[in-house]
């Protein structure tokens, strides 16, 4: 293999994120850990996926699921320890699957010993490590807003300061233009390097060059200069996957981003598909119909301006989103058939696919009483919500749809108590469809989701023009159809998609008698230019 191909080895995989606290526990204590992810490697490398994506597992308060870091090179013991750690990673190797750690250097807990000593004074020599600002209690420098709701700036009675956090009050911002902080965060990258990791997931890298004195808070002047020299120090040491996760990227910041000579990252997280089912310039809680003909403009635009200049992600789901099926798909009656054609539109397209823990089996979203939600952001904007005087079924029904906890419901491994996930009390409620959607049970049936998105990894190994093509969408304007085709000089595929529940009609006039199909979601083709509810077929000619 060529240093450039295998440089490039990322452009052929296919991605697995793995939620720990979600996945499978391996000690009773109701909590997924690293030791339980080990018992599950041989599932893994049976579905075909060549590296897993790790939500954080370092040491944690556990304010915000790990996101909020107190100790970058030690493991939270709810997930086990350092020499796990060190396990999973030598194991997968023999699986064939490399481990991505999910990096947090936008902002670390308020336990970190960094931060301890910060609060301790301004002469402290920590201080400079975080973000602060003068004034006084009661009135903040400005009115700038967190993520998870009220101000980003938390009043510190002892030094007469603010300090800036753009999540929780307990996620005190790290201050990137103090070149010590930066120099702390590539030693430890490196420490993971040596320890064999495969590759990052950058946890909102945009927000790192904030400028919160001019109400800057994501992709700040100095962002990719921080991140160029993050990569020079760090990522270029080694063959390894790099994914920023960049909410405000537009085509042109994406190819900064994923630039093909290496300079940054691999390739970029970017959300503007994601959020089109909400109320313009309002919450993701504000919830709009999907607007079809917008999401093959938003996609088709992705694929066509990174072409050959950057590198796209391809997901629909993530810890952070709700379940696809539930989101876009039907999770009744075409569970099945719509899961399958998600992820065939999804996978035929140029980038590397992600495929988060539950998604290959077509699990769903859940519809719990508010007192059975774990999210600090979910309980945050419900206590928001109803001190507005918003009625209580709108409320509900905006975290039906969009919480986070709705990919965080354990994994459904099979038909037992609690879906095999835990012998003790799951740290959140089990979705109880469990019993009909299990690991156990589709990997004996061939025509499971699981078995859809097993072969889908296959023809992206098998067929350089998943990798390579040239996407060109179909049928812009169709109401029903999600089509397009990939294409190089030696190979074309056609993906054709019926994105909705009904009997339809495809427009398109090709000599289907002429190419071979690759894969379709239904057993057999009725009429070759008639689709099902929710059929999806991939044909393919050899030039």
């Amino acid at each position: 293999m060529s240093e450039e191909r295998n440089r490039d080895w990322w452009k052929k995989a296919v991605i697995y994120q793995i939620y720990p606290r979600s996945f499978q526990d391996s000690n009773g204590d109701g909590i997924g850990d690293l030791k339980g992810i080990i018992q599950r490697l041989d599932y893994l490398q049976e579905l075909g996926i060549d590296a897993v994506w790790l939500s954080p597992v370092y040491q944690s308060p556990q304010d915000d699921n790990g996101y909020d870091i107190s100790d970058y090179q030690d493991i939270d013991p709810i997930f086990g320890t350092l020499e796990d750690m060190e396990t999973l990673i030598q194991e997968a190797k023999k699986h064939n699957i490399r481990i991505i750690m999910d990096l947090v250097l936008n902002h670390s807990s308020d336990e970190h010993r960094w931060f301890k000593e910060a609060k301790k004074s301004r002469e402290n020599p920590y201080h400079d490590y975080y973000v602060w600002r003068d004034g006084e209690e009661g009135t903040p420098p400005n009115d700038l807003r967190g993520c998870f709701g009220g101000s980003a700036w938390e009043w510190v009675p002892e030094l007469g300061q603010y300090y800036f956090h753009q999540f929780s009050v307990k996620q005190p911002d790290l201050n990137w233009e103090n070149p010590k902080v930066r120099q702390e965060i590539y030693q430890m990258i490196n420490w993971w390097i040596d320890k064999g990791i495969g590759g990052f997931r950058l946890d909102v890298i945009d927000r790192i060059a904030k400028e919160p004195d001019k109400k800057i808070t994501d992709n700040g002047p100095r962002l990719h200069e921080f991140i160029r020299e993050m990569s020079r120090e760090t990522f270029q040491k080694a063959e390894l996957i790099t994914v920023g996760e960049a909410w405000g990227a537009t085509p042109e910041i994406a190819k900064l981003y994923s630039n093909p000579d290496g300079s940054e990252f691999s390739m970029v997280f970017q959300f503007e598909h994601i959020e089109l089912d909400q109320q313009e310039g309002k919450e993701k809680w504000d919830l709009a119909p999907l607007p079809f003909l917008k999401l093959k403009q938003v996609l088709a635009r992705w694929q066509k301006e990174l072409y050959q200049c950057g590198w796209n992600s391809l997901f629909w789901d993530n810890h952070d989103l709700p379940r696809i099926v539930s989101r876009w798909g039907d999770d009744k009656e075409y569970r099945t058939e719509s899961a399958k054609m998600l992820a065939v539109l999804l996978h035929g397209m140029q980038g590397t696919p992600y495929i988060y823990q539950g998604e290959e089996l077509g699990m769903t979203n859940v519809a719990y009483p508010i007192e059975e939600y774990r999210d600090i952001e979910t309980l945050n904007m419900y206590q928001e919500r109803q001190e507005k005087g918003y009625k209580e079924c709108d409320i509900m029904a905006s975290i039906y749809a969009k919480s986070r906890d709705n990919a965080r419901t354990p994994m459904q491994w099979d038909s037992t108590a609690s879906a095999g996930f835990t012998e003790g009390t799951p740290w959140i409620k089990v979705n109880p469809n469990y019993t009909e959607i299990n690991a156990k049970q589709q990997l004996k049936d061939p025509d499971s989701v699981f078995a859809c998105y097993k072969t889908l990894i296959q023809l992206r190994k098998t067929y350089e023009v998943f990798a390579d093509g040239a996407f060109e969408l179909l049928l812009e304007n169709d109401p029903e159809f999600f089509a397009y085709t990939r294409e190089n000089q030696q190979e074309k595929i056609f993906v054709i998609c019926n994105f909705y529940g009904k009997t339809c009609d495809c427009p398109l006039e090709e000599n289907w008698r002429e190419m071979n199909l690759l894969y379709g979601n239904y057993q057999s083709i009725e009429m070759e230019c008639t689709y099902q509810p929710y059929e999806a077929r991939i044909y393919y000619l050899k030039k």
